[in-house]
C-alpha cells in the first residue's frame, strides 16, 4: 500500500485540526481503506472555552462528511471528560449516547458527532485513524480469521471481537484495550468491522495505519490468496431491455414504489454473478457492518422477487417474531441483485445510491474471492446481521418520515434535449428527483451537472440508432416511465407553390416518423412503469390554428397530435396516458433564430418585441413555463387525463 504523505504538503498545513484535515483526506484517496464517507478520524486538541477554562476538545468525523474531501467544518468537537464519564457507565442505548454526544457539542452548528466518538475519545493518543480496510476485514472473515490476524501482527495490535457499533462496542474497546495495550501497540482490529491505528503526531497514526495495512497485503501476497483471475464471461450485447425493466417492476411492486436498477457493466460482476458456488458465497453477509447498514440486504441471485421476498421475511421472522411489525416493505427489497445474463446490478432511489451499492459490492467481491482463496468466506452470523438492520440508529432515520421527490426513483426521456423546451424539461424533472434521459443530435447533450442524468447523442430518425438508444438507457436506470416528445424542426417560411416534395419528407420524416418508431419502440417499457407510463407530446399552436407558410410543420405537427389521440386509446387499457402541450412564441428555443423570429414579425405587421408578447394576456412565453406544465402533466394532478390539448400561449385568440 502506498504511503502519500508528503513533506512539502504536509507544511501547508499549520496547525493540529488542519494536519488532521490533511491525513484524513489521504486515507479518503484510497478508496481499499474508506469508501463512500466510511472510516473515521480525529484528534485531540486544548482549547480555551468562553468563561477562560482550558477543555480537551475531541474533533471527530461528523455524520454526513467524506473523508475523501473533508473540510475542518466537517470535525464535531465535542468535550473529551464527558466521553470519559460515559465510557464508565454499564449501559447506554444507542439513541441515548447520541443525545449525549450532542449535549457535549462546543459548536451548536456542528455536524453529529460520530456514533464511535466515546472509542476515540478513551484512546489515550491524540490521533486516531479508523479505516474499513478490505484485506483486513478480508483476513478476518475468514474461518480462522482471528488466529491469522495474531500470526500477523502479534503484539502490534489489540484484536477486539465483533460487536455492533455503538455504546457496547466502545464499553468492550475500552477494557480489551486497558488489558492487552502494551508500549509496542500502534492499533485495534475490530474483527469483522476495520482497523484503527493512533499516534502522537498525524504523521506517526498515518504511516501506522499504512504500515499494519501493508502486512495484510503482504501477507494475502504470501498465500497467494492476492491475485483475482480475469473475468472469463463477457458483457451481454443482445437486447435485454424487456427483461431488465421486467426484473425493475417486480423490485419496485415488491417494495411498493418506484426505483432505479443500474446494470454496473462491472466485468468482474458478471465473472462473479457466473459462478457455479455464487449462491453460496455471496449470500453469507456482507464484509462489514458499515456495508450492511449502507446496501441493507444481502444480495438477490437471479430474478425470482417473490422468491427472494419469502425468504427475507422468514429470516427476519426467524430471529424476531414481531419483525412484521416492525418492517417496512422497503425491507424485502435486494439493493444488489447477481444474474447470470444482466451481471451485478445495483437498486437504489436515486444514482447517488446506486453508486454507493455498486461501489461496496465491487470490494465486497473482491474480499469474497480472497477469503475463499484464504480457506474460506465467513462474514457475520445471520442475528448478527438482523441486529444491524433494526439498530434503533438506523430505524430513527426510516421513521424521520421526510417528505420524498415527487418522481423519486422513476425515469423520464426527453427528446430534443440539449436547448430550448427539451434542456428546460430536463432541468424541471431532475428538480423533482426523477432520473433523466436527454437525447439530441448536439453532443452538448452529454454535458451533465447530475449523476441522475443521462445524455446521449442520438439521431432519433434511424431506428437502429433509436434501439441502441433504449437499450443504453434501459441498462442504466432500469426501465423508463415517462417520455416528453419535444424534438422537431422548423423550416424556413414556404408556401405550399413553394414547398418541394423532399422538404416536407425531411419534416414529417423528424417531427412524425422518428415519434412513430419511438413510441412503438418504447411501449413495452411504459407498460412495466411502476406507477404507470405517461407520455407528453410538446404540440404547437399550430395544430389547433395554423398559420401560411407552414405547412409542413403545421401537418406534421397535426398528425403527431392526431396520433397521439390515436395511442390514447390503444393504450388506456394499459394505463398509459398521453397528453399534448401546444405552446405558442416560445422565443428561447432552437428552432426560433433571429432571422425566423424576424420573418414571422414581419409576416404579421409587428415588430420583434410586439410579436414576442402578442397574446391575449401580453406576456412572454419561456421554455420554463412549457416545462414545467409538462412535469406536472406526468404527475398526480393529470393522473385521471388522458388525450388532453392544452395551450401554453397566453391566449392566442385564434385558439380561443
Amino acid at each position: 500500500m502506498k504511503n502519500l504523505w508528503s513533506n512539502a504538503d504536509s507544511k501547508k498545513f499549520k496547525d493540529d485540526l488542519a494536519l488532521r484535515v490533511y491525513t484524513s483526506r489521504l486515507l479518503g484517496q484510497d478508496s481499499s481503506l474508506v469508501l463512500h464517507g466510511g472510516g473515521n478520524t480525529s484528534v485531540k486538541i486544548t482549547e480555551t472555552n468562553v468563561v477562560g477554562e482550558q477543555e480537551e476538545i475531541l474533533y471527530v468525523k461528523g455524520s454526513g462528511w467524506d473523508l475523501v474531501s473533508i473540510e475542518k467544518a466537517g470535525f464535531s468537537p465535542v468535550r473529551i471528560a464527558h466521553m470519559l464519564k460515559l465510557a464508565k457507565l454499564d449501559k447506554l442505548s444507542d439513541p441515548q449516547m447520541v443525545n449525549e454526544l450532542k449535549t457535549q457539542l462546543t459548536n451548536s452548528s456542528a455536524p453529529t458527532p460520530s456514533v464511535e466518538t466515546i472509542l476515540h475519545a478513551i484512546l489515550p493518543f491524540k490521533y486516531v485513524d479508523h479505516t474499513h480496510a478490505d484485506t483486513v476485514v478480508t483476513i478476518s472473515n475468514t474461518l480462522n480469521g482471528e488466529d491469522r490476524i495474531r500470526e500477523i501482527y502479534g503484539n502490534r495490535v489489540v484484536i477486539v471481537p465483533y460487536v455492533m457499533p455503538g455504546f457496547d462496542l466502545s464499553k468492550d474497546v475500552y477494557r480489551l484495550f486497558s488489558e492487552q495495550a502494551t508500549s509496542k501497540t500502534e492499533g485495534i482490529v475490530l474483527l469483522n468491522h476495520g482497523i484503527f491505528s493512533f499516534g502522537e503526531t498525524a504523521k506517526q497514526s498515518y504511516d501506522r495505519m499504512i504500515d499494519l495495512v501493508s502486512l495484510a497485503e503482504e501477507y494475502l501476497i504470501n498465500q497467494n490468496a492476492w491475485d483475482i483471475e480475469k473475468p472469463s464471461v463477457s458483457t451481454n450485447t443482445n437486447s435485454i431491455r424487456n427483461e431488465v425493466a421486467k426484473l425493475r417492476n417486480e423490485i419496485s411492486s415488491t417494495i411498493g414504489s418506484p426505483i432505479l436498477l443500474n446494470l454496473t457493466n462491472s466485468e468482474q460482476g458478471i465473472d462473479f454473478s457466473n459462478r457455479y458456488d455464487v449462491v453460496d458465497i455471496a449470500t453469507r453477509g456482507p464484509i462489514t457492518p458499515d456495508h450492511v447498514i449502507r446496501t441493507k440486504r444481502i444480495p438477490m441471485i437471479g430474478r425470482d422477487v417473490d422468491s427472494y421476498a419469502q425468504k427475507y421475511k422468514a429470516y427476519f421472522d426467524k430471529h424476531e417474531p414481531n419483525a412484521k411489525e416492525r418492517k417496512t416493505m422497503l425491507d424485502v427489497a435486494p439493493r444488489v441483485v447477481l444474474d447470470q445474463e444482466f451481471g451485478l446490478c445495483a437498486i437504489g432511489k436515486n444514482m447517488s445510491e446506486i453508486e454507493i451499492i455498486s461501489d461496496l459490492y465491487e470490494h465486497t467481491m473482491q474480499c469474497i474471492l480472497r477469503a475463499e482463496k484464504l480457506g474460506g468466506w465467513q462474514a457475520l452470523p445471520a442475528s448478527d446481521i438482523f441486529d444491524l438492520e433494526y439498530w434503533d440508529l438506523e430505524q430513527s432515520k426510516l421513521q424521520k418520515g421526510d417528505k420524498e421527490p415527487e418522481f423519486q426513483g422513476e425515469v423520464v426521456l426527453v427528446t430534443g434535449a440539449a436547448s430550448g423546451i427539451g434542456k428546460a424539461c430536463v432541468e424541471s424533472f431532475i428538480a423533482r428527483g426523477c432520473a433523466v434521459i436527454g437525447v439530441d443530435l448536439d453532443i452538448a447533450i452529454e454535458n451533465t451537472s447530475s449523476n441522475n442524468y443521462l445524455g446521449l447523442v442520438c439521431d432519433i430518425t434511424d431506428e437502429e440508432s433509436l434501439k441502441d438508444m433504449l437499450e443504453i438507457s434501459v441498462r442504466h436506470f432500469g426501465g423508463i416511465d415517462m417520455v416528453v416528445i419535444n424534438a422537431g424542426i422548423f423550416p424556413k417560411s414556404k408556401t405550399v407553390a413553394n414547398l418541394d416534395t423532399d422538404e416536407w419528407r425531411k419534416v414529417f420524416s423528424v417531427n412524425l416518423d422518428a415519434n412513430l418508431s419511438l413510441l412503438r419502440e418504447v411501449y413495452p417499457l411504459l407498460k412495466l412503469a411502476p406507477n404507470k407510463g405517461r407520455v407528453v407530446i410538446i404540440g404547437s399552436k399550430n395544430v389547433p390554428a395554423p398559420g401560411p407558410g407552414a405547412a409542413s410543420y403545421s401537418t406534421s405537427k397535426a398528425a403527431l397530435n392526431q396520433l397521439m389521440r390515436v395511442l390514447a386509446m390503444e393504450w388506456g387499457s394499459d394505463s398509459i396516458r398521453l397528453n399534448a402541450l401546444h405552446p405558442n412564441a416560445v422565443f428561447d428555443t432552437g428552432i426560433w433564430t433571429d432571422e425566423v423570429l424576424k420573418s414571422r414579425a414581419s409576416h404579421y405587421g409587428l415588430g420583434v418585441n410586439e410579436y414576442k408578447t402578442n397574446n391575449v394576456m401580453k406576456v412572454e412565453i419561456t421554455s420554463k413555463d412549457v416545462a414545467e406544465l409538462a412535469a406536472e402533466m406526468c404527475g398526480h394532478l393529470f393522473a385521471k387525463t388522458t388525450a388532453a390539448q392544452v395551450p401554453v400561449d397566453g391566449g392566442n385568440d385564434r385558439v380561443i
